[in-house]
């Protein structure tokens, strides 16, 4: 979603060689070093580690569909295709973003530095996306009325709510016995409990936990093992079976499952349906995820670069998306509902998510997304006595 992925601390299993991404999923920072990525907090440590292309691949690809279910949304009451294609796309897109974002938090705690790239990183963005979303809302829509609520997440704002809790909860989720059963009985009951309500839009962040926790537990040869060849060759018939399964659904069940924002009792079913539902799409979810991760490239291609800027590209898109509704491109422009005018939609919203995580775009927008926010934090006691011991190394070393 500053930098959300990056590994807090040194890991105590050696790890594939790993970027410093940033606090979650997608990550703006480009692949550099600095203070806290190249162990500077620790005596002796040397810089960081180049950053993985496989990750930064993955969450590139991942920003891109996100993108494209996005353009495909209105089509989907039009073309069972785009439907059948959208429901695929959602069962894996969001929970491959989280199970990175829960894999680079392992080592979180509650550091001060970490904290504070927790509040510029994550909360600092939610701030000011979920103001400019809503005064884009007041203007483009012409409704003065919409209220600026920092408790009622719009649009995409959502996963910054739900990255700040589930980083928050990580030391609790590292010495509990069985996290994953843990976390998928939240999710479950919070799939059958219309009273939780809308704020911070918890029913989303209790139902997209699991994916998170996932991440948490996930070590580094489990990528491996999802790269081996017999994988990739595997995950073609897989994805093929989805999509022929997601074709037949389409028509049978509401999209709305895959979103994760309401109870089974909102959607007008029967409490146990959503038990049911939410260990389904769980299971679908992880397997379609590994399909995905078998096929992102290892090596870095042209895009490697852009995974750094996902979460610019992620927050920035969405004027655009939510303006294509208000505006009523979609029923203007009638063509775009024949096949060529989907395959034109599917190739605009690749390139404008690819411009928009550029690095001239998070360099243009870096002060919302990675302030740095000195002034507002007391300097930690820790780094006070580093600079001064680094100070009194360089006296000595002229002296």
């Amino acid at each position: 979603m500053t930098n959300s992925l990056r590994p807090y601390g040194q890991h105590k299993a050696p790890l594939p060689p790993v970027q410093p991404p940033a606090e979650g999923v997608p990550s703006p920072r480009p692949p550099q070093s600095s203070p806290e990525t190249s162990g500077a907090s620790s005596p002796g440590a040397g810089r960081a580690a180049p950053r993985d292309a496989f990750f930064d691949n993955a969450k590139y690809l991942a920003i891109v569909l996100v993108a494209m279910g996005h353009a495909w949304e209105p089509l989907t009451d039009y073309s069972r295709s785009a439907e059948a294609l959208y429901m695929v796309v959602y069962t894996f897109h969001m929970p491959a973003f989280i199970v990175i974002s829960g894999y680079f938090s392992r080592s979180f705690d509650m550091r001060p530095d970490r904290l504070r790239r927790l509040v510029t990183g994550v909360a600092v963005p939610y701030v000011v996306f979920e103001v400019a979303y809503s005064l884009f809302k007041r203007w483009a829509d012409d409704d003065p009325s919409h209220p600026i609520s920092l408790l009622d997440p719009w649009y995409l704002t959502w996963f910054l709510v739900a990255l700040f809790i589930w980083r928050l909860t990580t030391p609790l989720w590292k010495i509990v016995r069985r996290p994953v059963p843990l976390a998928l009985a939240i999710a479950v009951l919070a799939t059958v409990s219309p009273d939780i309500g809308d704020d911070l839009d918890l029913q989303r962040v209790l139902q997209f936990l699991p994916f998170f926790v996932v991440g948490l537990v996930l070590k580094p040869e489990h990528f491996q093992l999802v790269r081996r060849r017999e994988v990739r060759i595997l995950s073609v018939p897989v994805f093929a079976a989805a999509l022929a399964v997601a074709y037949w659904a389409a028509p049978r069940m509401a999209s709305t499952w895959f979103y994760h924002r309401d109870s089974t009792q909102e959607l007008g079913h029967p409490w146990w349906t959503g038990v049911v539902m939410t260990l389904a799409l769980f299971g679908c979810s992880m397997v379609l995820t590994a399909c995905f991760f078998a096929w992102v490239p290892r090596r870095r291609t042209w895009f490697t670069v852009l995974g750094a800027g996902t979460l610019y590209g992620y927050l920035l898109h969405g004027f655009v998306a939510k303006g294509s509704r208000i505006w009523g491109w979609y029923d203007t422009y009638t063509w775009l509902h024949h096949p060529l005018g989907e395959v034109f939609l599917t190739v605009f919203a690749a390139a404008l998510i690819t411009a928009l995580c550029t690095p001239p775009v998070q360099r243009l927008f870096r002060f919302a997304m990675e302030p740095k926010m000195e002034w507002a934090f007391k300097r930690d006691a820790a780094e006070l006595a580093r600079e001064r011991s680094r100070a009194e190394s360089r006296e000595r070393a002229r002296a």
